[in-house]
């Protein structure tokens, strides 16, 4: 029984030093070491939040492809986007027709072919252009001798040879068969018969003045193709259009602009055109700001002319226009790709003797490639433009490893 009491008050004596022995830990370095290290605690803590740089020599900065630029002022490109779509220009598309009632006896071009000014597309044969041809050499004819007779009859009334009343019906005679001709000729003209031609037609066998020749009005391609060989053509319920040619040496943007828009857009002033889907990229010249609104889109039309010399922008295509804003000048502009976020805070990094200052700025208005700066940049101070991410990287290793000692 002895034996137990020694054994049970060793173990609470045991028990008693424990507690004390943890309530001084710990129990290694002097008060001179713990005041040191409280102190080299507080001052990483003060590193942490004071100004953050980026220690980097011109080599190292031109290895990494960092490219630097002084902080300057500008106008922001700002834009409006305004959808629309390709349609050929109205002044470039040409119509190849009939006048009369005819049959389609060849057709020289096909669809897609290329066609010069004043080129023969087409042949038709109608019986009205016979008969206006036979008026016409009938005429021609008739003028011809009634002029000569005309002539002769004056140079006998000059010498009194004959009766002045005579001469004057011979004259009366010779103005009638030339006003007749002219208006044979100008029934000609009508058809659509060339100078050329008509001065060809005493020269023409019989059999061909059924024919007539259609040329076409503008250079260009064939862009569709109405009638077939040996069509009837040129009458109410007939088709009167054999080809239409269409030139895309310069071609139309057709865009719609709402109310809101429609007054920052100016005849003559030039916007930005992109086809959607794909890169290509042009500039074209607005040439008309319709006064009226759509009754149904309540939008606005405008039409720019666009250089097409290459051809490579088709009627059809959707595009998208890009219209500029005036805006007013800022006196800090930066490129987009000078900024980086930090912390969730925008941050330019900003050229010291040592390297870079990580400085955290304030953004306003922006558009595709620039934004302005509000506060923390002052113009003429060097920034990097290019490659910032790389010193984005760098920093957050830096504060990774401070992080990790």
């Amino acid at each position: 029984m002895r034996r137990i009491l020694l054994f049970v008050a060793g173990i609470i004596v045991g028990i008693g030093l424990g507690i004390t022995v943890w309530s001084h830990w710990p129990l290694s370095g002097t008060p001179a070491q713990q005041e040191a290290a409280t102190t080299g605690t507080a001052k990483a803590e003060s590193e942490d939040h004071g100004t953050e740089r980026i220690v980097l020599s011109e080599e190292q900065i031109s290895d990494a492809g960092i490219r630097l630029a002084p902080v300057a002022g500008g106008t922001l490109r700002r834009h409006f986007l305004a959808p629309g779509s390709l349609i050929p220009d109205a002044d470039h598309v040409g119509r190849v027709s009939v006048r009369v009632l005819a049959t389609v006896a060849e057709l020289r071009k096909r669809l897609g072919d290329s066609v010069e000014k004043g080129e023969i597309v087409a042949v038709i044969e109608s019986r009205e252009v016979a008969d206006a041809k036979s008026e016409y050499l009938a005429a021609r004819l008739t003028n011809d001798l009634q002029q000569t007779l005309y002539n002769r009859q004056k140079s006998l009334a000059e010498s009194r040879a004959m009766s002045e009343n005579e001469f004057l019906r011979t004259q009366l005679t010779a103005n009638d068969a030339r006003i007749k001709l002219d208006g044979a000729r100008q029934k000609l003209f009508a058809l659509g018969l060339s100078e050329k031609e008509i001065g060809d037609l005493p020269n023409q066998p019989p059999e061909s003045l059924r024919q007539q020749y259609l040329r076409a009005p503008i250079s260009g391609r064939v862009s569709e193709r109405r009638v077939d060989l040996g069509g009837l053509i040129g009458r109410e319920g007939q088709e009167s259009e054999l080809f239409v040619i269409v030139n895309l040496d310069d071609i139309w943007v057709d865009l719609a602009v709402s109310p809101e828009d429609i007054a920052a857009v100016r005849e003559g002033g030039l916007v930005t055109i992109r086809a959607i889907g794909s890169d290509d990229e042009a500039v074209a010249r607005v040439i008309f700001v319709s006064p009226l609104l759509d009754r149904e889109t309540r939008n606005a039309r405008v039409i720019a002319t666009l250089p097409n010399r290459d051809h490579r922008w088709r009627p059809g295509t959707f595009v998208t226009a890009e219209v500029p804003l005036g805006g007013e000048p800022s006196k800090v502009i930066v490129s987009k790709k000078a900024l980086q976020t930090v912390k969730g805070n925008a941050t330019i990094f900003v050229r010291d003797a040592e390297g870079f200052e990580a400085r955290q700025v304030r953004t306003g208005r922006e558009d595709d490639d620039d934004v302005e700066i509000v506060s923390g940049l002052a113009p003429g101070e060097t920034i990097a433009v290019a490659n910032t991410f790389t010193l984005k990287a760098e920093l957050e290793k830096a504060e990774a490893e401070h992080g990790h000692d």
